[in-house]
């Protein structure tokens, strides 16, 4: 056990109440930053100028932020502001001269993160753009995403294994006659690090293995999950499109182009760990520059990926700390009322949706005052897990 005692020394965790409040911080500005980009989302809006206003917000949020302490403290966006439409899959972040609109009727993914001295609250949201209910297959992919993220954020407690929330996952898809898109993992999240060693597979498959892992107490995951009316194997379609990236820490290569020499220094300096967008750098020299770090493995690319034209995707992440009273969902958003055509009436799936999420601590646990968030009702997803959408998590604004 040594190594585990070691790194518990550098490791700082949910047993510290200063991580906890970092957290939590991180999470109210990503809550807000969605709602206000949501605010923006209208027909004939530019994406990358919506995108923009959630990034700027996020900077200027986290700015205000521990601005009086002596020692620096690293803060701002985690994960740029993402809008990915229709049977684009994710990471849609385009550069400034691009002119992409979204129109009326448009399925959005809104993808973003923040974080506080590295602690990072990550959300995604799936809106569509128009007035009035959802309904038919559209309202069932986005109740499927909402659904297994309902299940997941009560089987990822400790003392689980990652491999019985990627069942479950499926499961609960299929209810929906939906798929869960492959090669979207929910990752552990730690102090700088995003995309943490302990994951859970959306879809287990021969191609992809993972560690088994058990959740423990004080761990933070982020709960990603993306499902499609589809087939769920979504392809890139033209690799011009991909403008997220993030710094591959362990890899040395020396670059032979001024101009990515140039780009890497920039990167180094502005974006040393966590993920970017092109947007963000000297957009001219910068496409040049980033072709060879990528093709030198210094940095790894977030591709946005397509489903088949037609095929509707939703997208639903949400941040869960594992505190030792039980799970708390710090960040998430009120979904539009959803008419979906498919109702869950399989006991399983009503039996993970009927579990609470609180632990009860036998003898003196203390119990710590109900916090912010707390007002979600256990079980009020279980006759019919649509009802619920309206108050699951976010007291509507």
């Amino acid at each position: 056990m040594s190594s585990d005692d070691e790194r518990e020394e550098v490791e700082l965790d949910l047993s510290s109440p200063d991580v906890v409040t970092k957290y939590k911080n991180a999470a109210e500005i990503i809550n807000k930053a969605l709602q206000l980009v949501l605010s923006e989302c209208k027909p004939k809006a530019k994406i990358v100028d919506v995108c923009e206003i959630g990034d700027s917000f996020i900077r200027e949020q986290t700015g205000n932020m521990y601005k009086n302490v002596k020692k620096k403290i690293e803060r701002g966006v985690a994960f740029p502001t993402c809008i990915s439409v229709n049977n684009v899959v994710g990471h849609f972040s385009p550069l400034a001269s691009d002119q992409t609109v979204m129109e009326e009727g448009d399925i959005l993914k809104i993808d973003m993160g923040c974080h506080i001295d590295g602690f990072i609250a990550v959300a995604a949201h799936t809106h569509v753009l128009q007035e009035g209910p959802v309904t038919g297959r559209a309202a069932d992919v986005i109740a499927a995403a909402n659904t297994a993220a309902e299940v997941a954020l009560r089987l990822v407690r400790p003392g689980k294994k990652n491999k019985d929330v990627t069942e479950a996952l499926q499961k609960v898809a299929a209810a929906y006659d939906c798929k869960i898109v492959e090669g979207v993992l929910s990752h552990q999240l730690k102090q700088f690090v995003i995309d943490g060693n302990k994951v859970v597979l959306s879809v287990s498959n021969p191609d992809t293995r993972v560690d088994d892992a058990e959740f423990e107490e004080n761990e933070v995951y982020a709960i990603d999950i993306v499902t499609s009316t589809g087939e769920g194997k979504p392809k890139l379609v033209d690799e011009k499109q991909t403008t997220i990236y993030k710094r591959a820490v362990d890899k040395n290569y020396h670059l032979k182009m001024k101009a990515s020499r140039f780009i890497f220094s920039e990167i180094s300096q502005k974006f040393p760990i966590l993920p970017f967008t092109a947007r963000a750098l000297e957009e001219k020299r910068g496409r040049l520059g980033l072709v060879e770090c990528v093709n030198h493995d210094l940095l790894q690319p977030y591709p946005v990926l397509h489903e088949k034209p037609g095929d509707y995707i939703a997208h639903i992440k949400f941040t869960v700390l594992l505190m030792p009273n039980g799970s708390d969902r710090i960040t998430s958003h009120a979904l539009q009322e959803l008419q979906p055509t498919k109702t869950i009436d399989d006991p399983e799936i009503k039996a993970w949706l009927a579990l609470g999420t609180k632990t009860k601590k036998k003898g003196g646990g203390k119990k710590k005052k109900g916090k912010k968030g707390d007002n979600k009702p256990d079980n009020s997803t279980v006759a019919e897990p649509m009802d619920s959408t309206t108050n699951v998590g976010a007291s509507q604004e």
